[in-house]
């Protein structure tokens, strides 16, 4: 027998009332500060795409307060590329993901390039 449910009247498989808890009082759930790192890192690596064969995956620290949080990614990008509009694809992705995934609100996503590799197949040495 499954449970009935409702808002009135509402019991368990015997029978018995089910109390009801107000959404206040039931509690929280936190969400580590590594896990939204994670879950930033992991977003920075869907807006970058492939990664060159050098270049490590990126990697993200955050700073949590409430229900808002502040990110730093760290990455290397292939070089010559549109550094602006690429970090603008990892900021805007990254503020996407841990609001939908997580729920907090990302004020602040800042983007440091730690490394350029050159373009797989680009001309070696000094370009004039």
């Amino acid at each position: 027998m499954t449970p009935v449910s409702g808002r009135d009247g509402a019991v368990d498989e015997r029978g018995r009332p089910l109390a009801v808890v107000a959404p206040g009082e039931r509690g929280a759930t936190r969400i580590a500060d590594r896990v939204v790192a994670k879950i930033a890192a992991q977003a920075a690596r869907e807006a970058l795409g492939p990664l060159h064969p050098d270049a490590a995956s990126p990697h993200a620290t955050v700073v949590v307060h409430h229900d808002t949080v502040r990110v730093r990614v760290h990455l290397e990008l292939d070089y010559p590329c549109d550094i602006g509009a690429r970090c603008f694809q990892v900021r805007r992705q990254v503020v996407q993901r841990v609001r939908a995934l997580v729920g907090m609100d990302v004020p602040e996503v800042a983007v440091q390039v730690e490394r350029l590799h050159p373009a797989l197949g680009a001309a070696q040495g000094r370009t004039r």
